[in-house]
């Protein structure tokens, strides 16, 4: 448990936000069910283990933040509680709740052991990785998965290395949950897409084959959406991309637009996905708060110029 003051607001409670979900209890010395919710906070913080950090604001000595946040929420009483996560207030609740309501209300946000269980096998793999140890990547993000089923950032990495290690049967069975998914999911898809490049590639025509067709007709767009997929199995990204803009370049729409679909999966593929962002706050209207950070990938200038090529043509 940490007091927040303007001193320490941004340090312990935005940022610290980032990495674990935190509670604020806005209170007053004065108030009596403030007194009453204080214990059943603390109580929980002890029982959560770690997975928030309940922080305590007096609203007597820090008037200026506990009125924003009153302000920002519609709220005139206390005691007066907001969960921060990644970096913004996400959701609130006012008075002395019973535990149970309490416990429902954390549940909604803060993660479960599972997920973070999940999550540390996420940087496991990325470290092994790191290493070049694919095969105690592939371990824990196997251990992820199976951990937490739902949790889509580990399926991707999973299939994605399986798919990179040839072992298209087994992506294929781990890419079936989520293949649904793909309708409204663009990395989901790009990952179908991905293992439809990988599966293709084990059975198409050779590279001189290819390459002859279309020197005899370049508006053979089978021939070079097919080596465009070859390209792509074996992680030839701009080549891939080079390939199917000259099918753009000529027919945008080709075959119900699978053309540009695939090309942008393989932006999707080469680029990493943004930080969580934080959840809207659901009716209570959000807060502009110091310190707070959009959810933007990293910049990669390949990405970029591909992205531009890609813009050029359709539009």
């Amino acid at each position: 448990m940490i007091d927040i003051t303007l001193q320490n607001f941004e340090a312990d409670l935005i940022n610290a936000s980032m990495a674990q979900p935190v509670l604020l209890d806005i209170w007053a010395p004065w108030c009596g069910p403030c007194k009453a919710l204080g214990p059943i906070l603390e109580k929980l913080e002890a029982e959560y283990g770690g997975r928030f950090t309940l922080a305590k604001l007096n609203s007597d000595e820090q008037p200026e933040i506990a009125g924003q946040l009153s302000q920002a929420f519609g709220v005139r009483s206390i005691p007066f509680c907001v969960l921060f996560a990644g970096g913004q207030p996400v959701d609130g609740f006012v008075g002395a709740l019973p535990e149970g309501q309490v416990r429902q209300f954390l549940d909604k946000h803060v993660p479960s052991l599972d997920e973070l269980e999940a999550e540390a096998g996420i940087e496991e793999a990325e470290e092994a990785l790191a290493q070049g140890d694919e095969t105690s990547a592939l371990d824990r993000l196997q251990q992820a998965v199976a951990i937490d089923p739902a949790n889509d950032a580990a399926r991707f990495d999973y299939v994605k290395l399986l798919l990179e290690n040839g072992r298209i049967d087994d992506a294929r069975m781990a890419y079936e949950p989520v293949a649904s998914k793909a309708i409204i999911d663009g990395r989901i898809a790009a990952l179908g897409l991905f293992l439809d490049a990988c599966d293709k590639a084990g059975h198409a025509r050779s590279a001189d084959t290819l390459t002859a067709a279309l020197a005899a007709n370049k508006r053979d767009f089978e021939a070079r959406h097919e080596l465009a997929q070859v390209h792509f199995a074996a992680g030839r990204h701009t080549q891939a991309m080079d390939e199917l803009l000259e099918i753009l370049m000529r027919d945008k729409g080709w075959n119900d637009g699978l053309a540009r679909k695939t090309y942008v999966a393989v932006l999707e593929m080469m680029s990493k996905p943004a930080p969580k962002p934080a959840a809207a706050a659901e009716a209570k209207g959000a807060l502009e708060v110091t310190g707070k950070s959009a959810a933007v990938a990293p910049n990669d200038p390949v990405v970029d110029q591909y992205r531009r090529k890609l813009s050029m043509v359709l539009f």
